[in-house]
């Protein structure tokens, strides 16, 4: 008889057999980051507007872990939620689709406003089974991109800054500003969004950020957002006003130099979003710069639950939300 509960420290040795298949630095900083934060243990009872960290529920059958999933709060007080990471063994798609029901119906219980989820577009069954079986509508796609070479362009060290929570609402409202309207009422973002949070450090990620400020105005024009899970590739997004006329080299170029004074060689990717008004544009750039575009996801969201009626094919998957190095996506299995 199958039952959904939390992840346990005791499922560790289930879990590693799950994702055996991923790259080992992968497999090693998930299950450190779901399993090893102290605070996880009280963080469940926690009402939904007071989460701050990543969750995870498995479905087993008698001693079998058939499937795990982890949601996370986006921070929004809409109290949006996303699905980073799935995991179903073969013959096992009927019990993720009912482990992601579970999760949906109880993160809209506890009044979260909408579910997200990305999944690779070389993943047809995938994609089929949270729309068909979950209840999932596509919004739009998110690339990234690998930076090959470094553009070699000099730029104006004083026109960067790091970010101070007080910039958080003029970061907020470029983010809003460069949304195309019809996608604005699921993919706006708040204020506090963009503010660093007190419990920062119990992240399983690194982040920082910078912004660019207008030499005569001194506005904020552009905000880069660097993470990194392993500290040895690092994602790029900037989040730039559309009616500034700024050379995107120039900001990747001033990336580089900020990586470089804590770490010397690393992997750098970029990201574009088909759901802003800059989307084409950067992928114009990037195409032209000669970079190689190594992933590519579909944006699902999920405005209600379904109950799961019929079996989809039956297939080993692997689902990571989270837009990942192409080095870090497993070749054998297929990942979103």
């Amino acid at each position: 008889m199958s039952k959904i509960r939390k992840l346990y420290y005791f499922d560790k040795k289930n879990v590693q057999e799950m994702i055996s298949f991923l790259n080992n630095n992968v497999t090693d900083n998930y299950i450190n980051y779901l399993m090893f934060n102290p605070v996880l243990p009280l963080h469940y009872f926690l009402p939904l507007g007071l989460k701050f960290l990543p969750e995870s529920y498995v479905l087993k059958d008698g001693n079998e872990i058939k499937s795990l999933i982890t949601v996370a709060p986006i921070g929004s007080k809409n109290k949006k939620m996303e699905i980073q990471k799935l995991f179903f063994d073969e013959n096992s798609v009927m019990e993720a689709a009912e482990l992601v029901q579970y999760a949906v119906s109880k993160y809209k219980a506890m009044g979260a406003f909408s579910i997200i989820v990305k999944v690779d577009d070389y993943l047809p069954n995938l994609l089929s089974m949270f729309v068909t079986k979950c209840g999932f509508s596509q919004i739009s796609y998110e690339k990234l991109w690998r930076v090959t070479k470094f553009p070699e362009i000099e730029f104006n060290k004083k026109d960067f800054r790091i970010f101070r929570n007080s910039d958080a609402q003029a970061v907020a409202g470029l983010y809003n500003d460069i949304l195309l309207p019809h996608f604005r009422p699921l993919l706006s973002k708040e204020v506090r969004e963009f503010k660093e949070g007190i419990f920062k450090g119990l992240s399983y990620f690194n982040e920082y950020k910078y912004v660019l400020e207008d030499e005569k105005t001194k506005n904020i024009v552009a905000c880069i957002v660097i993470q990194t899970y392993d500290n040895e590739n690092f994602i790029v997004d900037i989040i730039q006003n559309g009616w500034f006329e700024y050379d995107i080299n120039e900001i990747i170029a001033y990336t580089v130099d900020r990586i470089k004074k804590r770490k010397k060689r690393f992997g750098l990717f970029i990201k574009s979003k088909k759901y802003t008004n800059l989307g084409e544009k950067f992928d114009k750039i990037f195409q032209k710069n000669k970079y190689e575009c190594v992933q590519n996801q579909i944006v699902l969201t999920n405005s209600s639950a379904r109950i799961l009626k019929s079996e989809s094919e039956k297939v080993k998957y692997a689902m990571l939300s989270n837009l990942c190095p192409a080095n870090t996506i497993p070749t054998t299995k297929s990942s979103l």
